[in-house]
């Protein structure tokens, strides 16, 4: 059953995978919610229809979150459609593996534009838009811990975002506004699942204490934990969602 509340929320790169369960666990807990797609505009009118079917209120929004012009217009398009904001989730984001030695300039590059300028935009219209008393939930990765082989690039976006969450914690002061960032561990989506082989999938779960890859509703789960009012006092963090992993 999908609870009502008059909040809205705007997550990134929602058409599939983790944002997609998040989109769908902040419907049910009542938010209106904004759902960021770049690409094909089928699956994330899946993921409304989806919300809609159950009670809940969705709009998609098409935006490349590296162009700070289009990050602009879908802040613009959800306060037209429904007077403003209250939760960012910055999601969207690729992972491009290989070794720092034999990464080109243009991987580099696309990695940087989206996982972290992309989160840089989003985050600086928030900073400026949001309304008081709000949450922005930020997505880093466990390798910042775990620090694989093959992440390098990966996980230096990651990294910069978990300091930039905490500095921008910070500089809200005064706003009521709260910014943290999940860490997830292996996670069972596509994005994760791409390319590996079934021994491979097999030994990172077992390296999770729970002996299990992550679901997307266990993010979700957690991410509805910081958008909501238990999690009001959860300020500057990360949150390590990865079964024990790091």
């Amino acid at each position: 059953m999908t609870k009502q509340t008059n909040k809205v929320a705007l997550v990134t790169g929602a058409s599939r995978g983790i944002g997609a369960a998040v989109a769908e666990r902040l419907a049910r807990d009542g938010f209106t919610v904004v759902i960021n797609y770049s690409g094909d505009a089928k699956p994330a009118q899946a993921v409304a229809d989806r919300i809609e079917a159950a009670g809940g209120r969705a709009l998609t929004a098409k935006a490349d979150v590296s162009d700070a012009s289009a990050v602009r217009g879908m802040f613009d398009a959800a306060e037209a459609a429904f007077g403003g904001v209250d939760v960012l989730v910055n999601n969207a984001g690729i992972m491009k593996l290989g070794k720092i030695a034999d990464t080109d300039d243009a991987t580099f590059d696309q990695q940087v534009a989206v996982n972290l300028k992309g989160s840089f935009n989003t985050m600086r219209e928030a900073a400026r838009r949001l309304r008081n008393g709000g949450r922005i939930v930020n997505f880093s990765t466990s390798v910042v811990g775990t620090r694989l082989e093959t992440y390098g690039i990966y996980v230096a976006t990651k990294a910069a975002i978990e300091s930039l969450t905490a500095i921008l914690s910070k500089e809200l002061r005064g706003r009521g506004i709260t910014v943290n960032a999940v860490a997830p561990g292996p996670t069972a989506t596509d994005l994760f699942l791409h390319g590996k082989s079934d021994e491979l999938i097999d030994r990172f779960a077992k390296m999770v204490p729970l002996e299990r890859l992550g679901t997307p509703d266990d993010i979700a789960g957690v991410v509805s934990f910081l958008a909501g009012p238990d999690g009001a006092w959860i300020n500057g963090q990360i949150l390590r969602a990865n079964g024990g992993l790091v």
